[in-house]
Formats: structure tokens, C-alpha cells, sequence
């Protein structure tokens, strides 16, 4: 049996990508694609995690990014929830970084860096001040 590639065949697909997952625009929001939310939930989802994400829940901004990937990594798709989800990642950036100075300041700094200081900064030796080791 001969397999022919004509233009008059009656079921050809008219659409010409044959993967639908490579398009370049993502049909659902989040990453479950149709077991997740419709557009409409996924504002209200993504923008009560951005805003919580500043009342010092950081870890929500992370979960926005992860949740709406598809629409992190196409620029122009959902255009409602985009914002929301850019600003996320932007913010997690941020308190990633902060995070991160801060502790490299003082694991790498410690008593060079904040001198007689130190001693009231650090909290290993609380239990000594407090006088919680002594053994009675």
C-alpha cells in the first residue's frame, strides 16, 4: 500500500503544527493545563498571591511563578494575569537576594566585620547569657 501526501485528501488537520504543546501560546494558564483554573480564577489565585507575597510570605511569590509558568514564559499570553505573575518573580528576585546578603554577611563577616558587637548579634550565645546552662 502506497501512503500518498496529497492536498486533496478530505481529513487533513488544517492546523500545520503537529504537536499541540509546541505552539508558541499556551491554551491554559497554569501548569495542570485543563485541570487547572479557568482564566477568571487564575487572576483573583494570581493576584492574592503577589499581594501576600509582601505581608513577608515570599514563598507565595515563588508558588505564582512556579503555578503560572505557561504564563511567565510567553510574553504575550493572559494579559490580565501577567502582571501579577511578572511582578512575583520580580519580588522573589529581590527577597532572594536580600536573603542571600544577609546571610553571606554574616557567615563570611562575623566578629571581623562587626567587632565587640558580634557578641549581642548572634544568638548561640543567649542560652549562656541567660544562664539556661548551668546544670543544676
Amino acid at each position: 500500500m502506497e501512503h500518498n501526501n496529497n492536498n486533496n485528501n478530505p481529513n487533513r488537520n488544517p492546523n500545520p503544527i503537529r504537536n499541540p504543546l509546541s505552539s508558541s501560546a499556551p491554551v491554559w494558564p497554569t501548569i495542570d493545563g485543563a485541570l487547572g483554573l479557568t482564566e477568571e480564577d487564575s487572576v483573583s489565585y494570581a493576584r492574592n498571591f503577589y499581594n501576600f507575597g509582601f505581608a513577608l510570605l515570599p514563598l507565595l511569590w515563588a508558588v505564582n511563578c512556579f503555578y503560572f509558568w505557561p504564563v511567565l514564559r510567553h510574553s504575550r499570553s493572559f494579559p490580565r494575569i501577567r502582571p501579577y505573575v511578572v511582578g512575583s518573580a520580580i519580588g522573589l528576585t529581590v527577597f532572594t537576594a536580600l536573603l542571600c546578603s544577609w546571610a553571606l554577611t554574616f557567615s563570611l563577616g562575623g566578629e571581623r566585620l562587626f567587632g565587640p558587637v558580634w557578641d549581642q548579634l548572634v544568638m548561640y550565645n543567649l542560652a549562656d547569657r541567660l544562664g539556661l546552662t548551668t546544670w543544676s
